[in-house]
């Protein structure tokens, strides 16, 4: 081993690793498969010498001792090395040899990371697998005055809106002030979180866009993926696949260059422009993608050089406060577009949300606010960030459409939640319960990338080493080695089965409401939770 021989302040045991691996010598034949897929090289190939005792059989004879060589798996211990327990080593060996197991120990890994006055910085979410969301019971069951629906017999459709809605006679005065109307958009209320291309690899990426145009052109499903920041790859830009596709901005304008230049060949024209502030699983923060994944395709795109770390820059002049990105963001990607696109804003869950939300209101171009909680996002962050910061999404919706219904705007502008949801497997009841609170619709990520590429990552820390590009499924690595174990078409076909279990599952939580023409968006009178303290914060009912 690497401290072999020398021991120092931060020297570990293999026993004080949160993951240890378990090999046997017998099973093992050395092949080398799990030492060459192995994303942190947290084993290498070792040779042991052996000593035994040899004892004579009489008294003539002095005891010996009796030396043997044989080769073997080693597992390093430095924490640039540490194993992140993904399990790929298992995976790939041909006689079940090696799997990492979980230390029963405290890990005292993360006393040690912070080598060279670095804090941790990880992928994943942050590790509390708690979730108010998955509380939530649906207690109102349509009987005789509403009867209710058999989602396994009654055709109906899921969907909303995306976009602003005003009242008739607000709508003809803007239509005859400004000549147009506020454009609106009907899709599916589950939508494809942002996760930027540089972020994701490309044929996770590929297998996406190709899952999201067969939902839409042979299952009808109005399903729309959200690029993030970081702008799309240009053939992208001028296919008609666009309109399925939310184009992001951010404060680093990272991509747009290219796709402003793109607009005079674009066939058709996105289904929204995302203005992103900030990230719920980082909040103030800002995303950042390391240098690790700025390849020379990701820099071109990016407009930036190749191999340096790209963090969302400070909020640029142009997005100084929130007036002035009403007055001057919306608007202008409205204009862009020529008032054809839907333009909003997606924050962070944070207690001066309500601020944004009220500015939002006094404008027609804003179509709606996309608020993200903090259990979200999978790029990189400090774990004091992922795990300290941030506002649950429950409760920050809660308060935004009960401001909208004192507003009288609450069919209004739509709002869209993310964060967390699904974070425990339950994404159809998480999605309907934020949608009764008030969300016209949700966005999800870490789902989709556990469900249609099979990420390894987990809430307890396991794998989460997206940030670094040595992502062992090749979901969010650039390198061509790793990105290559991606099947594209696997993707999209996983995609297009999650979006029609997803939608199986909504109905059968929606239809007992009696609802089957529209969602039941604030429908809070159907929720309800056994914990006293979240029932009266989210004013739902108590249930024991």
């Amino acid at each position: 081993m690497e401290s072999m021989g020398r021991i120092t302040p931060s020297t570990l045991s293999v026993k004080d690793l949160p993951w240890q691996i378990l090999w046997s010598k017998e099973k093992c034949t050395l092949c080398g498969s799990c030492t060459a897929v192995c994303p942190v090289r947290a084993i290498e190939l070792g040779v042991h010498r052996k000593r035994a005792l040899q004892t004579p059989v009489g008294l003539e004879t002095r005891p010996g001792n009796l030396f043997s060589i044989y080769h073997g798996i080693d597992q390093r211990t430095d924490p640039a090395h540490a194993c992140v327990g993904c399990g790929m080593c298992a995976m790939v060996c041909p006689n079940s040899a090696i799997a990492p197991l979980h230390s029963t120990e405290i890990d005292k890994l993360r006393f040690h990371v912070n080598q060279g006055g670095e804090p941790r910085r990880r992928g994943g979410r942050r590790n509390n697998p708690d979730s108010v969301l998955d509380k939530i019971k649906f207690i109102r069951i349509s009987m005789l005055t509403d009867p209710a629906l058999d989602a396994g017999r009654h055709e109906f459709e899921l969907r909303t809106l995306l976009g602003r809605i005003l009242p008739p006679e607000e709508m003809l005065k803007v239509s005859r002030e400004n000549g147009w109307m506020p454009p609106v958009r009907e899709i599916y209320p589950l939508v494809i979180g942002s996760m930027s291309f540089g972020a994701l690899s490309p044929n996770m990426w590929e297998g996406l866009q190709m899952g999201v145009a067969y939902l839409n052109e042979e299952l009808g499903m109005p399903v729309r993926v959200c690029t993030g920041e970081g702008g799309c790859p240009p053939r992208l830009l001028k296919s008609r696949f666009l309109k399925y596709v939310i184009l992001q901005i951010a404060s680093g304008y990272f991509g747009w260059d290219e796709i402003i230049h793109s607009l005079p060949q674009m066939k058709e024209d996105p289904c929204a422009i995302e203005i992103k502030y900030g990230q719920g699983a980082k909040p103030g923060d800002g995303g950042l993608l390391m240098w690790y994944k700025v390849n020379k395709l990701i820099a071109a795109i990016r407009g930036v050089p190749q191999g340096i770390s790209l963090p969302s820059p400070p909020t640029h002049q142009t997005k100084y406060s929130i007036e002035e990105a009403v007055a001057k963001m919306i608007q202008s990607m409205s204009m862009a577009w020529g008032f054809r696109v839907p333009v909003y804003p997606k924050i962070s869950a944070t207690s001066t949300a309500m601020a944004v939300l009220n500015n939002l209101t006094r404008n027609p171009y804003a179509a709606g606010l996309a608020i993200d909680g903090e259990d979200g996002g999978t790029g990189a962050a400090y774990n004091v960030s992922m795990d300290h910061m941030g506002h649950p999404i429950a409760s920050n919706l809660r308060d935004a459409y009960l401001t909208l219904v004192k507003l009288g705007k609450q069919n209004e502008i739509p709002l869209f939640a993310g964060g967390g949801i699904g974070k425990n497997g339950n994404l159809a009841a998480n999605a309907a319960a934020l949608i009764m609170l008030g969300a016209s619709g949700v966005q999800t990520g870490k789902y989709v990338m556990q469900a249609a590429a099979g990420c390894l990552g987990s809430e307890g820390d396991r794998c989460n080493v997206c940030n670094i590009g040595v992502c062992p499924k090749g979901i969010t690595s650039q390198d061509p080695r790793l990105d290559r174990r991606l099947d594209p078409e696997k993707v999209a076909e996983r995609l297009v089965d999650l979006y029609v279990s997803f939608n199986t599952e909504l109905k059968k939580i929606v239809a007992p409401l009696g609802r089957s023409t529209s969602l039941p968006i604030g429908m809070s009178d159907a929720l309800g939770i056994n914990d006293a303290d979240a029932a009266s914060r989210l004013n739902i009912k108590y249930v024991l």
